[in-house]
């Protein structure tokens, strides 16, 4: 296989990653499913979200939990588990985060905004852009005079950072599509990285002013 990924193929795993984690996958919850889940804990929406990114942040870091995915998940492209895997859960994460905000999970709009949240603290800067503020409530008139053309342009920083970001870890290079869970829970989904995106995606989507 190819030991080089692309921008293109790293947008191909982010769309199958969201189709799959929005429409349920391997026995999992949906992403709706597992909002649901956190929306009963007493508290507000943020205080749920929390919750959530602390779960994100065990459970589903442990090496186990990853083997399974490693080893079940099948790509459209060659693209190596371990990084398919993160980009999975990851998504999984974020798309319920932006469904407890009350945010339409089935939007291209909301969509691209839960890609920008995967590259962390860059977030802020590739939102900025278009005038969404992290940490402000997003309205509904700043989600609809988000273009397609302006899509475009989110996916394509998104797919440019996360393709730096992989090659910086080693991953890029990492050679057959197999769960290398060692390097990866270490380069990859360490609990900083995982919660750094999970603070921008309820900063994006569930910001302090939002009331449950």
């Amino acid at each position: 296989m190819s030991k080089e990924l692309s921008e293109n193929m790293i947008m191909q795993v982010l769309d199958w990653g969201y189709d799959k984690a929005v429409g349920g996958f391997l026995g999992l919850d949906s992403a709706r499913d597992l909002a649901a889940d956190y929306m009963k804990i007493k508290g507000s929406r943020r205080d749920q979200a929390n919750s959530l990114i602390r779960w994100q942040n065990t459970k589903a870091g442990t090496s186990g939990f990853l083997t399974g995915l490693g080893g079940l998940i099948t790509m459209p492209v060659t693209v190596p588990a371990n990084i398919s895997s993160v980009m999975y859960v990851q998504i999984r994460m974020i798309a319920a985060i932006a469904h407890m905000g009350g945010h339409n999970l089935d939007d291209d709009r909301v969509k691209s905004l839960v890609y920008a949240c995967l590259t962390g603290n860059a977030a802020k800067d590739i939102l900025k852009d278009i005038g969404i503020v992290v940490g402000r409530k997003i309205t509904e008139n700043a989600i609809k005079n988000i273009s397609g053309k302006t899509i475009s342009a989110i996916n394509q920083k998104v797919g440019f950072r996360l393709l730096t970001k992989f090659g910086e870890t080693g991953v890029v290079n990492a050679g057959k599509a197999v769960p290398l869970i060692g390097g990866f829970v270490g380069a990859t989904f360490d609990s900083v990285a995982t919660n750094t995106i999970g603070n921008i995606a309820r900063d994006t989507f569930i910001p302090e002013v939002s009331i449950s």
